[in-house]
């Protein structure tokens, strides 16, 4: 879920039967999540059969590994990589504590990551961590993961990002971030106001989810296009920055002791802003030969945006001197304008459009593919669980995220939610990872991938992400039972569609 990110920018009619043993392993060999066995595709004749053939709630295996990293990264990378800099900064003595926690932090997402890819090629379905908390913790737990992923982590960020978009784009169309209420009404305890910002960011939602909606392709190419414009952008960035910056402005070696409770303090934003390295997971049902591709996209996307972040923030460091850049806001605007002057506050408008439009796409694609998988079991709305005849898209998922978005920028609750839920998106991560353990313990088969460096990496993963939730909760406890409560709230609503379903549910 990439809550954090998006904060600070301000995400068929029939249930699936169980399946016994032997089936869902025939389903894990053939690397199909629904069960059908599917000759290979040889022409576009042979495509269309295949796409009428298959059952009403199955997708289609039509992503390779550069497609699904491209998920990851876009994900990942946000205007929080402008920002969080200087937040770490003002909790460290020096920067090469600055570097470290951010190599660290990577190297944490990255462990992360291999634990998500032997769960993603053991069980290669729709749906991420609900589908490995179902089978490791029972339908509840899992519920309450995708039940946060849609009431706050997925269409609460895109709320939040669509709405950035509209602040930014008012540089180039004035009044396209005017927040002037143009009409207002209530709806129960929500106040909904329509302001041209509002407007702007429902259309910037609406059309991403047609894209999405519209088949795999065209989101495929509008995601890899978007990716492709942001990594290119950042690195040219780096490479310009470093020949013109002459010399570094401070040395990035340590000259102080770091306290180990800065330490901790310090990865708590720096883990926030590599959210999203697991992405790749959620549409693991269609991504092809998913036992090998996953795992790859996984490792490559990761790898990629830690090495980009160790670079930029180098770049800063070489830019700006520490002490100011301890607490500052717009590191990258910064940064750009010690380099290239006046222009730069124009081109990182421009670029941090280009980032946030990656990142809402990436959400769009992502988020109702969890909302699906818990239709499929029964235990969510169930037009989520429908699959568009001709597209082979959740359409259903979709639109429903579409709509509850649109009903967060209206009523201008995103802020509370992604606030109040920020940490659930370590919490769920760590839960995830933990399921490797029981996954291993019960001798289940996860012969197609394992993780390098289990059980030490997941478990320090799991370690370092547990004492995070906690200091959340310890240091801002107010909010953290807040967002306990909205988590909380799904229990009414799993007890619903669990009796809507007389009890059944895979």
């Amino acid at each position: 879920m990439p809550t954090s990110r998006a904060r600070r920018c301000s995400q068929t009619a029939t249930s699936s039967t169980p399946k016994s043993n032997s089936s869902r392993n025939t389903d894990r060999r053939s690397g199909n999540a629904s069960g059908h066995i599917r000759s290979p595709v040889t022409s576009s004749r042979n495509e269309v059969h295949l796409v009428t053939a298959l059952p009403p709630t199955s997708l289609e295996r039509r992503l390779g590994p550069l497609d699904a990293s491209a998920i990851v990264i876009s994900n990942v990378i946000g205007v929080g990589i402008f920002t969080t800099p200087g937040v770490v900064a003002a909790m460290l003595p020096s920067t090469g504590a600055m570097l470290a926690v951010w190599g660290f932090g990577g190297a944490l997402a990255f462990a992360g990551a291999l634990a998500y890819a032997e769960l993603a090629a053991w069980r290669p379905q729709a749906g991420g961590e609900y589908v490995y908390l179902r089978e490791s913790f029972g339908r509840l737990a899992a519920f309450l993961t995708g039940w946060t992923s849609f009431v706050a982590g997925f269409s609460g960020a895109i709320a939040a990002g669509a709405m950035a978009v509209a602040v930014y784009v008012d540089r180039f169309v004035p009044g396209a971030g005017d927040t002037q209420v143009i009409a207002g009404w209530k709806i129960g305890p929500l106040a909904i106001a329509v302001s041209p910002r509002a407007l702007v960011a429902i259309a910037t939602i609406v059309v991403l989810a047609l894209v999405q909606a519209r088949g795999v392709r065209p989101g495929r190419l509008l995601q890899n296009s978007l990716t492709s414009v942001t990594v290119a952008a950042l690195t040219a960035f780096v490479i310009a920055g470093l020949i013109v910056a002459r010399s570094p402005q401070a040395a990035v070696v340590a000259s102080d002791p770091t306290p180990p409770t800065a330490w901790l303090i310090a990865l708590v934003p720096v883990m926030f802003s590599y959210t999203g390295w697991n992405a790749a997971v959620y549409v693991a049902e269609e991504v092809r030969n998913p036992t090998r591709n996953v795992p790859l996209a996984l490792a490559l996307g990761t790898a990629s945006v830690v090495a980009l972040y160790l670079a930029l923030n180098t770049l800063y460091l070489r830019v700006v001197p520490r002490e100011e850049l301890a607490g500052a806001i717009g590191v990258g605007e910064i940064a750009a304008s010690r380099l290239f002057g006046s222009a730069a506050a124009a081109m990182f408008a421009g670029l941090a459009v280009v980032i946030i439009l990656s990142s809402l796409s990436a959400w769009t694609l992502a988020g109702p593919r969890i909302y699906f998988a818990m239709a499929r079991d029964g235990v969510f709305l169930s037009a989520a669980a429908r699959v568009h005849p001709l597209y082979r898209t959740p359409a259903g998922a979709i639109l429903a995220q579409t709509l509850w978005s649109a009903i967060l920028v209206l009523s201008g609750t995103f802020e509370q939610l992604l606030t109040y839920t920020g940490f659930s998106v370590i919490l769920f991560s760590a839960l995830a990872v933990l399921s490797l353990f029981f996954v291993r313990m019960r001798g289940k088969d996860t012969d197609t991938f394992r993780a390098w460096g289990y059980p030490w990496a997941p478990a320090i993963f799991c370690a370092v992400s547990f004492a995070i939730v906690v200091n959340t909760i310890v240091n801002a406890p107010g909010p953290a039972f807040a967002g306990l409560g909205v988590i909380a709230a799904g229990l009414p609503v799993y007890a619903w569609t669990r009796f809507r379903n007389g009890g059944s549910g895979t």
